[in-house]
This record gives structure tokens, sequence and C-alpha cells, in this order.
């Protein structure tokens, strides 16, 4: 059991104890480190301490709902439909009502990530008007468990789950509310917007898969959440959706002052059916509208660890796979902000480009809050763009983000290492990298690659110990290397797709910090299995 109340953690990198090298003169300050989490939703099971109600098929899911009191269960049999929509109710007290399947030997234990196929074990809840489940204002501990969520047959839906929609204020938002084990999809011909919108507080989607989340023309997401203020957890799930596979922000908080915050989310599998995409041999014949698998518009205290992000091309957007872009969606909301963000031990492949970071809102000064303080740390970046129509570039850099550190990872693009354009960023760091040069390596609007662009977009940085497959030394700070190719590189198999360095590498134990530069595999592989903060 995890402990969530006020649990407070310490980056885990940071300028005391660290010989920070510049290149170009020495800051007054190095870069502040993200804040974690606060707080984690805790999401193991509590025990049913009041009645079972047992539904058959046919059965009035929702006077169940409304009877239901804090600790009571409410069981459902596999394979049976329930006709939506339903609310859930208000009530007074804090246990828990769940609500499950009632073939428990079927479905996978707690822990496991259920697939599709498992729906033979799961009741469904569907609906061809409105939300299948939508939570009234206040609404509180509901845990559904191995449960299928669908519109009906042939139906579009806007939203299949609503948490929350315009409170104003925080204490009337739906929370704790969880979703575990379950099979929540969109129609596979007519699409659905959205799976679930997290306008909640305490609200986790834990070992569940969410698909065919799609629309041709709009924006689609399997989670997304711009009016509640967290905690959230979203670990261990499939995750798929057209638009961006899991958002936060994108619209107008109606509470005032809101950023969601305090957002778990772990070894998840986002991707976008290849099914999707025009021109290859799966493809399906609708073009539905692709954009990203991550984004953050509006966010604070974001950890993202041990997830795989694939499958993401050029298409509605540029095909940059995560996105940390502030936005002051409709001009009312200008302290949103993309701050104190975890990026470590994921796997990104598949896409037209890596990470594009806004600094600022585009606009008159005001216009939105900053992106900062942002660590993307020990990720492995593979197959990006070649193949998926976007540009190849690893970082772009807009507008004057601050306190950004980029460290450890591998690289394997097509085009520039980092893209620059705008206001100067602050206190940025590039450290202890493999990446591939390529035409214009470290780039800029208007400016040389490398130290020309490090100098107008980037004074002060800290660029070192990096491995710079195929650069030129003379147009970088010292303190890097520059291979020829990637076989001078050193890996143990990369055919096979084994990054670490062998053990007659030239690179061994020479990243600043004294260990490898590039992923650590093993870190990334442990970060991947965990299953605690």
């Amino acid at each position: 059991m995890r402990t969530i109340q006020a649990a407070h953690f310490v980056g885990v990198w940071g300028v005391s104890g660290v010989s920070i090298a510049l290149c170009f003169g020495a800051p007054e300050v190095g870069p502040s480190a993200p804040e974690r989490p606060r707080m984690f939703v805790e999401t193991a099971a509590s025990p049913v301490t009041g009645k079972t109600m047992v539904l058959r098929a046919g059965g009035n899911l929702q006077a169940a709902l409304d009877a239901a009191r804090p600790g009571d269960a409410i069981t459902l049999p596999p394979g049976a439909s329930f006709r939506g929509p339903f609310t859930l109710p208000r009530k007074t007290g804090d246990g828990w009502i769940v609500v499950r399947t009632a073939d428990d030997v079927g479905l996978p234990p707690a822990g496991t990530r259920v697939t599709p196929a498992d729906a033979a074990h799961m009741p469904r809840l569907e609906s061809a008007d409105g939300p299948a489940i939508e939570a009234a204002p206040g609404a509180h501990h509901f845990r559904f468990v191995g449960i299928e969520v669908r519109p009906t047959k042939g139906t579009f839906l806007y939203n299949l789950v609503q948490l929350g929609d315009r409170e104003s204020r925080a204490e009337e938002t739906p929370h704790h509310i969880i979703f575990d084990r379950c099979y929540l999809h969109g129609d596979p011909d007519k699409g659905t917007r959205r799976g679930i919108a997290l306008n909640s507080r305490h609200t986790a989607v834990i070992d569940s898969v969410l698909v065919d989340f799609k629309e041709s023309g709009a924006d689609t997401q399997a989670l997304c959440g711009w009016n509640g203020p967290g905690p959230f957890a979203i670990v261990n799930n499939r995750l798929e959706a057209g638009g961006e596979n899991v958002m936060f922000g994108g619209a107008d908080p109606a509470i005032p002052g809101l950023v969601p915050s305090d957002i778990e989310i772990r070894r998840n599998h986002f991707t976008k059916p290849v099914a999707w995409k025009e021109g290859t041999p799966e493809y399906r014949g609708t073009s539905w509208t692709v954009k990203n698998l991550f984004e953050l518009k509006n966010a604070r205290r974001v950890l993202v660890d041990g997830n795989l992000f694939e499958h993401n091309w050029a298409q509605a957007q540029t095909g940059f796979a995560i996105l940390y872009t502030v936005r002051n969606e409709d001009g009312k909301v200008p302290w949103a902000a993309v701050e104190d963000v975890t990026f470590t031990n994921n796997i990104v492949r598949g896409v037209g480009a890596g990470v594009n970071i806004l600094g600022r809102d585009a606009g008159p000064p005001g216009k939105s809050g900053l992106t900062r303080r942002l660590r993307i740390a020990n990720n492995l970046f593979e197959d990006v763009g070649k193949g998926w129509g976007g540009s190849g570039i690893l970082f772009q850099v807009l507008e004057g983000a601050s306190d950004v550190v980029i460290e450890h990872n591998t690289g394997l693009q097509s085009g520039s290492i980092i893209m620059a354009e705008g206001t100067p960023h602050d206190r940025f760091v590039f450290r202890d990298n493999i990446v591939l040069h390529n035409e214009y390596g470290i780039n800029g609007s208007g400016t040389a690659s490398g130290s020309g662009t490090l100098q107008a977009y980037f004074p002060n940085a800290t660029v070192k110990g990096n491995v710079i497959v195929g650069g030129a030394p003379d147009r970088y700070p010292p303190g890097n290397s520059f291979p020829a190719s990637p076989g001078e590189v050193g890996f143990k198999d990369a055919a096979h797709d084994d990054y670490s360095l062998a053990p007659k590498s030239r690179f061994r134990n020479k990243a600043t910090d004294g260990k490898d530069p590039g992923v650590d595999l093993l870190a990334l592989r442990n970060g991947m299995a965990e299953k605690e903060p």
C-alpha cells in the first residue's frame, strides 16, 4: 500500500554536489529541480464492509447506485448489458461503493492489465445518448472493477465517462473514483471523442485498456482533464486515441487559479494503431485526426516514468510525440503553466518527432505562465522521424522555457538534435546524452548550428559529456565527444535494440557523473516494471 497524503518527494538531481560545467560563463544559479507529486492516489482495494447487491441481467443499475451505501458492493453478471446513462450520486460517508463483475475467477488478478479478450468476463455499461457514466457534483468513493464501458453499437459519444464538468469550486468536483481492470472503448466504426473526462480529484485509472477514441476533424483523447485539481494516477494501462492519448489542459478551467496537479503516469502503453495511418498495408480507409501521444497544456508536478510511447505520425500536427506546450486556450487563464515535470525511464519509438517544449503561449506578455523545471532523463528515443512523416527533430525548444535539463538519453533520430526559436532559454542543461548529429545538430532559427545557436538561444547553458555522432568538434563546446558513426559508439547489440555500451566501448564511464553516457537500459527496464513510486 502506498503512502499518499502529504508525501513530499525531493527531486533526484540538483545543483548540490554536482559539478556543472558551463560553456559560456557562469550563471548566478543552476537549474532548479522539478518537484515531484506531493500526493499519490491510493489505489489498493478496500474490503466490502456492507451488503452485496446482486443484479441479474436486465436489473436496474441506476436504482442500485442510488440505494447503495458506503461500504456496499454491486455485482453484475458477465456478458450482461446495462443501458445508461448512469449517474453516480453524491453520498454521505467515506466508504467505497464497488461496482464489479461477478466473475472474480475469470478476471485477471489485481495489478495485471486486462486486454479486450477479458471482455467475456465483464458486464457492459453502455449508452446511446450522453455519457455511459456521469458523476454528480461531489460524488465520491466509487470503484469500478472488471467493467466494460462502451457506446451502443453504431453510436458516436462525446464523453464515454464524465467525471466533473464546469464546477466552479474544487470541493464541488467528484473525487475518489477508480477504474480498475476495466475495458473502455469507442465505437470501432464511428469512434468516440473522449474516454474519461478527468475533471475530478483523487482519481485513478489502473490496469485497464482504453481504445478506439477517434474522430475525423476533431481532437480525441483516451483521458483528458482540465477542470480537476488532482491528484491523478494513470498506471499500467493501454491507451489509444487519435488526437492526444492523454492530455491535461486544452480548455479553460472554471475553477479560478486551477492547474491540474500531482499527476502520476507510470508503466502505460501509449499507442495509435497503424491501421489509422494512410499508406500502410493495415490502413482501413478512415482518416482519423492524429496529433500526438501525450500533451501537457496546464499541469504541475507530473511524474511520467516507465512508459512506452509508440506510433505517432505527421497528420493534423507535425508528428511530435510528447508536447509540453503551455496554453491559455480562450484567453481567460493567464495562470496556465506547465511546470515541475519529471520524464524518466520511458521508450519513445516509431514517431515523427520527439519532444516539443513551448516556454510561453503566443501573444502579449502575461498571456500565460511558463513552462519550467522539466527533467528529461534516462529515456530511449528510437526510430524518430524516418518513415513517420515528421521532421525527425529530437527536441524542439521554443519561447523562453526555463530550467530544462535533458540528460542521459539515447536518441536515434533522423533530424536535428535540438531546434530552438523565439525568446532565449534560461538555465538549460544538455548533458551525458548519446545522439545523432545528422545535418544540423543543435540548431536555431537564423543561427549557425552548434555554438552559434547555443550563444543565441541558450546563454550560459551546460552542454557537456555528450556523445554526438557525426558532429564537428570545432562547432561545439569542449567536453563532448564526436564519433564518426554509430558503429564507433560501441553499443552492445544495436541490431536487437540493446543500446547499452559494450565493455570495450571507449565511452564507458565517460559521462560527467562517472557513469556511461546515454540511457541506462537496466534502470529503464526496472522503471517499466516498478509498481510503486
